[in-house]
């Protein structure tokens, strides 16, 4: 079987990271017959800059023709003039939109080599292993109506709408039940429900599902207290289902908590276990072409492809256990510390590649 798998650098040190993405996937193929096809597209600021907009239509076509998706980053300062509507980042909104990606899946797993990296003692956050599942194509980010007017006295306001309908609730929740099973057990749904009309409408939806899931047990807690749990206690967690807002905000502190949000991958699924894949961090132009980039983020999203899209779990955790190898012997990017050798985005992909 041969994988159709559509590479997506964009912006920053987007292209570099996909680069040692791909190096692992072609390591792959040559010794264990992984079997893939690779394209390549522009998105983002590459995406205007190729044919005016950040979701050219070639891309999206390519995408949808894809087997799985795997995107660098997007956004940089020379594109912060522009028009909202060409912004690289309404290229990423506009893809996950498209494809119909619409569940989010953020590991955030603390390596036993980083933990002294953390932002929290090593005693709190040694062993940390959980999974944020995100509403993704819903709520604020695409609620309409939205814009910016101009009032009776003359004062301009923004506006936004949260809405969420009862089948969106209710198919990010047993994605992330589902989740669940196949790890500790545990689906911690964060919400707003003492404030807000739609967060009420979630917890009635989350709890409507966990009636599927007599197996799994399900807990409620708000946002607020959501995100001080996580920098207070935060391997109680096991798996957090929530909104599109909310879980922004969320994986990113949780991503903190492993050291470096260079180390972070991501999964953005539909319906059917397509996805698109993709590191949690952003386009760090100020080191872009520099060497320095932590790829490692970018190969453990190519590792969740191969296990969600490509049906190769087995070939994702051969990536995963290199990934611990090359931490393991000392290999650090200069957005980890600790280690005993510095070394650059190309080597720490090379180092990984060899250890397969």
């Amino acid at each position: 079987m041969t994988h159709r798998i559509l590479l997506l650098p964009g912006d920053g040190i987007g292209p570099e990271i996909v680069a040692e993405a791909q190096r692992v996937l072609e390591a792959l193929d040559e010794r264990y017959g992984l079997g893939c096809e690779v394209e390549t597209a522009a998105i983002g600021g590459a995406g205007y800059d190729a044919a005016g907009e950040p979701l050219p239509e070639a891309t999206l076509r390519q995408a949808r023709e894809a087997d799985a998706v795997l995107l660098g980053a997007v956004g940089g300062p020379r594109y912060d003039e522009l028009p909202w509507a060409l912004r690289p980042e309404r290229g990423l909104l506009a893809i996950r939109s498209a494809l119909g990606l619409f569940g989010n899946l953020r590991p955030a797993i603390l390596y036993p080599q980083l933990a002294g990296a953390s932002a929290l003692r090593e005693e709190v956050v040694a062993g940390l292993d959980l999974l944020i599942v995100r509403e993704l194509t819903g709520g604020i980010y695409f609620g309409e109506p939205r814009g910016v007017r101009t009032l009776d006295n003359g004062e301009r306001q923004g506006y936004n709408t949260l809405a969420y309908s009862d089948s969106e609730i209710e198919r990010v929740a047993r994605l992330a039940f589902e989740a669940a099973r196949q790890r500790q057990g545990r689906v911690c749904s964060v919400d707003k429900a003492n404030v807000l009309e739609s967060s009420g409408l979630w917890r009635e939806g989350v709890e409507r599902v966990a009636g599927e899931y007599p197996d799994v047990e399900l807990s409620h807690l708000y946002v607020d207290n959501a995100a001080m749990q996580l920098v207070r206690a935060p391997r109680q967690f096991d798996v957090v289902v929530t909104g599109n807002l909310f879980g922004d905000i969320l994986s990113d502190c949780a991503a903190q908590l492993t050291g470096s949000i260079g180390m972070l991958p991501s999964a953005s699924l539909d319906e059917a276990g397509k996805g698109l894949y993709e590191p949690v961090h952003g386009s760090a132009p100020d080191i872009a072409g520099r060497d320095q980039a932590n790829p490692l983020a970018a190969i453990l999203s190519a590792a969740m492809m191969l296990r969600y899209s490509l049906g190769r779990g087995d070939l994702a955790d051969r990536v995963e256990a290199a990934v611990g190898d090359v931490l393991e012997a000392g290999l650090r990017t200069p957005d980890l510390q600790g280690g005993s050798r510095r070394v650059g985005t190309r080597e720490m992909g090379a180092a990984v590649a060899a250890r397969l």
